[in-house]
């Protein structure tokens, strides 16, 4: 390559881009406003399946356990991420240590979100031997042995994603690491509800992804100090 040449490559390199890199720049917000809203189940939901326990019975028998794959609580869908998929300025993220309990052999809370870069403190209070096995398709998998001795364990969720998890000891044991490109997200709670703050005013879209359900997403119109709603109404699969 002659010296032209290089030089052109260079400059075109230089005004890309750095792959995996979010374009999100974070900051102080004045007169943000809100995106509130609910999910809502559309139908009738299934009744709870429920688990069976056959392994660890003296700790991890010792409530009923059911699938939290889908929880439909008075036509509320709960543990759906709520996120601003293409917001590019707004508040800073903050990346704290988040964590996910193992406690009674399931994991709590069955949905865990955070913006990517956070370090998620994983606890094992049973006394007995759990296996945390993550199934990562952008970020690095983990398979990693947790015996009764080992009470925390650190991983680190570099990229956006959404991780499932399980344990290899306890095949029932299944959950979610949610890793998010910005810091607006929320997970609904039992009322299928959601709150985002801080937004500055601008047009939007708002997903809601759900691990059975799939995505749903709309735009949203965000005055300053004004709240806007976004409610969303998601069919069973």
């Amino acid at each position: 390559m002659n010296k032209l040449g290089f030089l052109v490559l260079s400059a075109v390199l230089v005004t890309l881009p750095v792959s995996g890199m979010a374009a999100y720049e974070g900051g102080d917000v004045k007169d943000g406003g809100t995106i509130s809203g609910s999910v809502k189940f559309k139908g009738s939901a299934p009744a709870p399946k429920k688990l069976d326990v056959g392994k660890d019975k003296e700790v991890c028998d010792k409530s009923p356990k059911t699938d939290q794959s889908l929880i439909v609580n008075g036509g509320n869908l709960v543990n759906a991420v709520v996120t601003i998929t293409d917001i590019k300025k707004g508040k800073k993220i903050e990346l704290k240590k988040v964590t996910m309990d193992q406690k009674g052999c399931e994991y709590h809370p069955h949905v865990l979100a955070f913006p990517a870069g956070s370090t998620v403190q994983i606890l094992n209070p049973d006394g007995i031997l759990h296996n945390v096995h993550s199934y990562s398709k952008v970020n690095s998998a983990f398979n990693m042995a947790q015996p009764k001795f080992k009470k925390t364990m650190d991983v680190k969720i570099e990229k956006p994603e959404a991780v499932e998890m399980k344990c290899d000891v306890h095949g029932w044991m299944q959950g979610w690491l949610v890793a998010t490109e910005n810091p607006y997200f929320a997970v609904t709670d039992n009322s299928g509800s959601f709150k985002l703050t801080d937004v500055p005013a601008g047009t939007y879209t708002v997903e809601v992804w759900h691990e059975k359900l799939g995505k749903s997403s709309q735009k949203v119109t965000v005055k300053a100090k004004e709240e806007a709603k976004a409610n969303f109404e998601i069919a069973g699969k």
